[in-house]
């Protein structure tokens, strides 16, 4: 088996250049560097992460523990993710609560088992009582995102109330007066951010709170549709309908179609997320697309300088979304 001296040796070398070329520690010629690659690929040489991790005192490993890997939008941040930590020369290890308290403390034992240099948790209920202070008490770095804790530490999501307003107060001045709502889960923190965005575009236009506008979609696709059958079933449905997530926008569209109501001259319809084939639902879609890409890299970038070293007081970044207007709210858009 090749080691590190053969590769210098047949690069012409030193064997200090070939692991900053292997491990991305110090720039390196782009003349050396493919010297270093083509003597790695002639000799067939297998860079010791054993070492390496041994050296630098890392496993060069990260962790996540999520509950939102089955939807379109959490899988592109991971994507997201995944780019920016290979770049840094990390792996992600990937397990699925699915937003079960004990499930996610499984993950947090065997992540913390491996060692992970970081972990990454998209909470799930009462991780503030139970997982997170397991994760604090090893002082190994950790970073929420999409869902955030009333906690002191690190946190990015997206910004939640502002675009439940944006949507919600749309169909408003349109003219609907009795608009529904489909909230997520209420123990997690993203749903009431959402809903309190709802609630304030009511108390804008001055238009009552009727709690039975309140559909509870508990974030998941089934009881989404479930609830809007049950709601829209009746002669007197409301006019206009708010999915607070895109797996309940999801059920909601399919309960709709199966009442045989039509988006949006019997329903006027917004959704908050965007996911990439709205584009081909007929009348498009209008909703707040997050951007999912800067979410995942800027939660990456703030792990790995936390595991640098970085002792800065905990940050909580809210990333920007964008109103995607269509046609689904009854704008007549294309």
């Amino acid at each position: 088996m090749s080691t590190m001296d053969d590769v210098a040796r047949h690069a012409g070398v030193s064997g200090s250049t070939v692991s900053h070329v292997l491990n991305d520690t110090r720039h390196v010629s782009a003349a050396t560097r493919a010297r270093v690659e083509a003597a790695v690929r002639e000799l067939g040489y297998r860079n010791n992460l054993n070492a390496r991790a041994l050296a630098a005192g890392k496993t060069f490993t990260v962790g996540l523990a999520t509950s939102a890997l089955q939807t379109p939008y959490f899988g592109a941040i991971v994507n997201a993710m995944e780019k920016r930590l290979s770049d840094a020369g990390y792996m992600l290890i990937v397990g699925d609560s699915n937003d079960h308290g004990p499930t996610e403390r499984r993950i947090i034992d065997a992540l913390l088992s491996r060692r992970v240099d970081g972990i990454f948790v998209t909470p799930a209920i009462d991780s503030e009582h139970t997982t997170i202070p397991q994760i604090v008490a090893t002082r190994t770095p950790f970073v929420l995102i999409d869902r955030n804790l009333d906690f002191d530490c690190d946190q990015i999501t997206p910004e939640n109330t502002d675009s439940a307003f944006l949507l919600t107060n749309h169909l408003i001045e349109l003219g609907h007066r009795r608009v529904a709502v489909l909230r997520g889960l209420m123990g997690i923190g993203s749903s009431p951010e959402r809903f309190q965005g709802y609630l304030d575009a009511l108390a804008a236009n001055g238009i009552p709170f009727d709690p039975a506008l309140v559909l509870n979609g508990e974030g998941h696709r089934d009881d989404a549709e479930r609830e809007v059958k049950r709601l829209f079933s009746q002669p007197d449905h409301p006019t206009a309908l708010v999915a607070l997530n895109n797996s309940m926008t999801i059920g909601a569209l399919e309960a709709l179609r199966d009442l045989r109501l039509t988006i949006p001259t019997d329903v006027a319809f917004v959704s908050y997320d965007h996911f990439d084939w709205s584009e081909l639902i007929e009348p498009r879609l209008t909703s707040i697309a997050q951007d999912v890409e800067l979410m995942g890299t800027t939660a990456v970038d703030l792990l790995l300088r936390r595991i640098d070293g970085d002792d800065s007081p905990s940050q909580r970044v809210k990333i920007a979304t964008t109103f995607q207007h269509r046609n689904s709210c009854g704008c007549g858009l294309g």
